[in-house]
């Protein structure tokens, strides 16, 4: 069965996407940093899911369920309803937030158990189960309720960092501070912020995978006792080993450069990180600076466009050329600054997608040709002539 897991971009939302990717294949997941962002995310999904013929399981995580979570519950259990016996999606949906317990109770979703901390919904479909648990990281609810999703048995290895993992995470999640996993925990998340969107990030095929062998690795580095100093030192190293198995088999990979600088270079290739807009320019989204500068200087080098742009979540719009056109792209969002690196602010003040920028970018970069019928003085047009 298809799975895919939608889930929180902070380290316990990557924690509770590391556990399950490592037991069960995952075919997509979708992180979502502000909850503002939820309500598009999951309406997406839910139209994705309705044409979907086969059955699939969408694992949820660390969300928050807030009162557009809960309507897209009930719309889960709608459109389930509607399919042939039989055919209809799996839902499963691992919580701890305590106003998600509230927010389901002002809808009228009622518990259907309480185990402790541990409280069961039922949305009357047999094939969505929501628990929720105040006492426990999204992370750990990802691994003590593997049955939920179809996790097997894994390699003992795999068992004992995941273990590790996650006590780390559900220490510095809950905030446990004399709990002895607590200072593992601050490492791994010093980590995850380092690192999660400067060397491949977001969108790219890669993202996950290299995120979840981060953590991984470095709760392999605290499993030897090592102290969060020596950790620290270890990630540069760490981050290029894995680099290096990414890169196996890469003909075009130089390793005498910096991990950056080996990472941009796979990012200039890629497809999936930008979008070609009608005039040529090539669009992505969430892209750090750094990471944006290194790649859009590479795209544009080896000639695979004269500008790129990118858009933040927050709505401001970055742009680099090497025809003088930056700034001509920048005055177009209220914007300014050089003439081949300026920025300007999308109107909205916010993208939660690269469909999303590119939809507000387009129009506004490139509006569309006046139509002369559309105008008042259409209808005068050869009055002149007809007069004669």
């Amino acid at each position: 069965m298809n799975v895919t897991q939608i889930t929180h971009h902070d380290l316990d939302g990557y924690g509770a996407s590391t556990v399950a990717g490592a037991l069960v294949p995952l075919a997509a997941v979708i992180h979502v940093p502000r909850y503002v962002d939820v309500g598009p995310v999951v309406e997406t999904e839910l139209k994705r899911l309705a044409k979907v013929a086969a059955p699939e399981l969408l694992l949820v995580t660390d969300l928050g369920l807030e009162d557009v979570a809960v309507k897209f519950l009930r719309s889960f259990a709608a459109l389930n309803r509607r399919r042939d016996p039989g055919t209809g999606h799996r839902l499963v949906v691992l919580d701890h937030h305590a106003s998600s317990l509230d927010r389901l109770k002002a809808h009228d979703v009622a518990p259907s158990a309480e185990n402790g901390p541990l409280t069961t919904f039922d949305l009357g479909d047999p094939n969505v189960a929501v628990l929720i648990d105040s006492t426990r990281s999204a992370t750990r609810m990802a691994f003590e309720h593997r049955a939920l999703y179809g996790a097997g048995p894994v390699d003992p290895a795999v068992e004992s960092r995941l273990a590790t993992l996650v006590g780390a995470v559900d220490a510095v999640d809950l905030w446990q501070k004399a709990v002895p996993a607590f200072r593992a925990g601050l490492v791994l998340d010093e980590a995850f912020w380092d690192n999660v969107s400067t060397l491949v990030p977001l969108g790219h095929p890669w993202h996950d995978r290299f995120v979840s062998a981060l953590l991984l690795a470095v709760a392999g580095l605290i499993e030897t006792g090592l102290s969060p100093a020596e950790t620290e030192r270890r990630i540069a190293a760490v981050r290029a080993e894995i680099l290096d198995q990414f890169l196996a088999d890469d003909p075009e990979d130089d390793r005498s450069l910096t991990t950056r600088m080996r990472a941009a270079r796979v990012l200039a290739r890629s497809r999936e990180l930008f979008s070609p807009l009608s005039d040529g320019t090539l669009l992505s989204f969430g892209l750090d600076a750094g990471t944006f500068q290194r790649v859009s200087d590479l795209i544009m080098e080896t000639g695979g466009a004269k500008r790129v742009a990118n858009v933040q979540r927050t709505g401001s719009v970055s742009f680099r050329s090497n025809d003088e056109s930056a700034l001509t792209g920048a005055r177009a969002f209220r914007g300014g600054g050089h003439r081949d690196a300026a920025g300007g602010k999308l109107p909205s003040g916010a993208a939660f997608s690269l469909a999303d920028a590119c939809a507000q970018v387009e129009p506004l970069l490139n509006p569309p040709a006046a139509d002369p019928a559309a105008s008042p003085f259409a209808a005068l047009k050869d009055w002149k002539g007809q007069r004669g």
